[in-house]
């Protein structure tokens, strides 16, 4: 029994060392292969921007410079068109300003004339239900013709017809036209200050808009006078070529 396991000893040692040893030189050429190769496993190396030339440099501003120009021109065009809008406004505010004034000056000589005539006696007529609804439909009837022309607002018609504000169909006919002429002044006074103060808003508007688009249109000048390049800078760009033209121009062929 020893015997046999001596014999299996005996047999069985050469051929594991004889496996260990082929693996182990495997081991080794692997390890050699990767050592003489390092390219394959290590990452490429990102490789170093060039540095910018002087000429390089002063190219990249003048197209800054010329981009910039041409942005402040967009804005320099729409401000103009802005502040051109901006007046056409103010002058029709002015206009309506002008005809709302118009408009009340004929309405307060019609009142003043009334107010002359009021100190005569007011005619005597009977009070009878007839008579109060005779001057009721004056009263109605002068109230729409005024504001059919523009005269009264739908609100100062309702208050006719509500009988609110004064407005008594009892009373004789002369008196219910000089309330009426009265209120149509007061509704025109109104007008007037209203137009005037728009028109005033929009002469604001339009002098910020015309400041604005001044403003604008001088910096638009100004850079468009610095975008064009100076005559110096022009010859050397024409004459002096680049690092990069020069070592492209007297590279050497590569033989082969």
């Amino acid at each position: 029994m020893e015997t046999v396991v001596f014999y299996q000893f005996l047999t069985e040692v050469p051929q594991a060392a004889a496996i260990w040893s082929a693996l182990f030189l495997l081991a080794l050429t692997i390890l050699a292969v990767l050592v003489a190769r390092p390219e394959r496993d290590s990452p490429a190396a990102d490789p170093t921007p060039p540095t910018p030339t002087a000429r390089e440099m002063a190219v990249a501003e003048m197209a800054d410079l010329r981009r910039y120009a041409e942005e402040v021109a967009v804005a320099a065009a729409r401000a103009a068109r802005t502040a051109r809008r901006r007046r056409a406004d103010w002058l029709v505010a002015q206009d309506e300003a002008q005809r709302a004034w118009t408009a009340y000056d004929e309405a307060d000589t019609a009142a003043r004339r009334v107010a002359g005539a009021g100190a005569l006696p007011t005619p005597r007529t009977p009070h009878t239900p007839a008579e109060y609804a005779a001057r009721e439909r004056y009263l109605h009837r002068a109230a729409m013709a005024a504001h059919w022309r523009g005269e009264l607002t739908m609100a100062q018609l309702g208050d006719v017809f509500g009988h609110r504000r004064g407005w008594d169909p009892r009373r004789h006919p002369v008196e219910q036209e000089t309330l009426l002429i009265r209120a149509i002044r007061d509704a025109r006074l109104a007008e007037h200050r209203t137009a005037v103060e728009r028109e005033r808003s929009s002469w604001r508007d339009a002098e910020v808009a015309a400041e604005s688009a001044r403003v604008l249109a001088e910096e638009a000048y100004a850079a468009a006078v610095r975008s064009r390049p100076s005559p110096a800078f022009s010859r050397r760009t024409a004459t002096r070529p680049s690092r990069t033209d020069l070592v492209a121009r007297w590279r050497p062929a590569r033989a082969g």
